[in-house]
């Protein structure tokens, strides 16, 4: 097996690389190297520029208007982007019901719904968690019943990230209570200006509106935005999800955090400490071990072998990985991690007199990367699939 890079492949990302720094606005970047809020409008700008290439959808195959990259070049892009300081593209749309309207949907709906998603002008999310149906996503109670040619939802989703910002929302529904839970759940996409919906804030530790309920009141919705087949939704969601935990897994983005917490260390006079560089030197090797997982993986796609289904391994390593990597920089910044007024930062002030400028935002940074062993599937349910399914356990 052989993970180094070809030739071409390093010359892919000599041009992504300065395509990069040529087109990423620079207040963009200054947000997110020092880990600053990123508005819709950031988020959205990005997409939108991404969009124009024709890569916001950098995973999409050609025929549905995408680049059609190999494996390799798709982390290389990834790559490049996270180092250069570009937010994170937001998966809900271009990484995760694209995909599923990719492989189930119909032309027409590939039609209606892609050029949105890879345009950066249609902000979709995600409606899979309810109260009482997270990792147990089976368990939903979100109701859709059929009558006419439109099915009427009532129900809760929560824990929408972003939600507030959704044109539209993909949802796991229960269309049947016969036989097993999973095979009455079907999938369907909603337009959020539909009413009977109504979005709800639930405000986090840092005060930040990042998370959301999602309530459907007698909602209407077209027959025609049903995903395949009823009852089968439960098919289309594992296929998403095997998306969104390699996509949670990110290891470029942790490599470029990983780099913002010696540069942390440095400026509190950490990187001194001897015990302290060991603790950095023990993360740092966990992140090439997460990085050699993904390469083999790439490399077992690119020569057309099986590769094992490691999704949930690159969840559970690259989520534990991010968690030590934003403790580590609480624990060099000291009491300076902890200070955080939310509209001071808006205002643009980052904690000059009181410490070093990327000291600030530490607090929230710590707080909010509770979830990631959470969402997508909770590492302890991770664990249980990877027993069952790749040890044979």
């Amino acid at each position: 097996m052989d993970l180094s890079f070809t030739p071409a492949e390093q010359a892919f990302r000599e041009r992504i690389r300065a395509w990069v720094a040529a087109h990423l606005p620079a207040d963009i970047s200054h947000k997110v190297h020092n880990a600053l809020h990123l508005t819709k409008d950031d988020f959205q700008r990005w997409a939108r520029i991404l969009g124009k290439e024709g890569w916001h959808g950098f995973g999409w195959p050609a025929q549905f208007g995408g680049p059609g990259w190999s494996a390799v070049q798709k982390h290389l892009f990834e790559e490049e982007c996270a180092l250069a300081g570009a937010p994170r593209i937001i998966p809900f749309g271009p990484v995760m019901v694209a995909p599923v309207i990719m492989a189930f949907g119909t032309p027409e709906q590939q039609r209606r719904h892609l050029p949105g998603i890879m345009s950066g002008d249609v902000w979709w999310s995600q409606g899979y968690s309810e109260p009482g149906s997270g990792s147990d996503l089976a368990s939903v109670k979100c109701k859709a019943e059929r009558k006419g040619d439109y099915y009427i939802v009532n129900g809760q989703k929560t824990w929408t990230t972003l939600g507030q910002y959704g044109d539209w929302i993909f949802c796991l529904v229960r269309t049947s209570n016969e036989g097993k839970p999973q095979t009455g759940i079907s999938f369907l996409l909603i337009d959020m200006k539909s009413p009977g919906i109504s979005v709800r804030p639930i405000i986090m530790l840092d005060g930040g509106h990042e998370v959301n309920e999602v309530w459907f009141d007698n909602v209407e919705v077209p027959a025609d935005n049903l995903i395949g087949e009823e009852n089968k939704g439960w098919t289309y969601a594992k296929h998403l999800l095997a998306h969104e935990r390699t996509n949670i897994a990110d290891v470029n983005r942790t490599k470029r955090e990983l780099e913002r917490l010696k540069r942390i260390a440095k400026a509190e006079g950490m990187w001194d400490d001897m015990r302290f560089r060991d603790e950095i030197a023990k993360l740092e090797i966990d992140v090439v071990a997460l990085e050699m997982m993904v390469l083999r993986v790439l490399s077992a796609e690119k020569s057309g072998k099986q590769s094992l289904d490691v999704a949930g391994l690159l969840k559970i390593r690259g989520s534990e990985i991010q968690q030590r990597c934003a403790e580590l920089m609480m624990l060099a910044a000291g009491p300076y991690a902890v200070p955080f007024i939310r509209d001071a930062m808006e205002a643009g002030w980052q904690g000059d007199q009181v410490g070093a400028a990327h000291c600030a935002p530490l607090a929230a940074t710590y707080f909010n990367l509770r979830k990631t062993t959470i969402y997508g599937g909770s590492n302890e349910v991770q664990r249980n699939i990877v027993a069952a399914t790749v040890l044979g356990s």
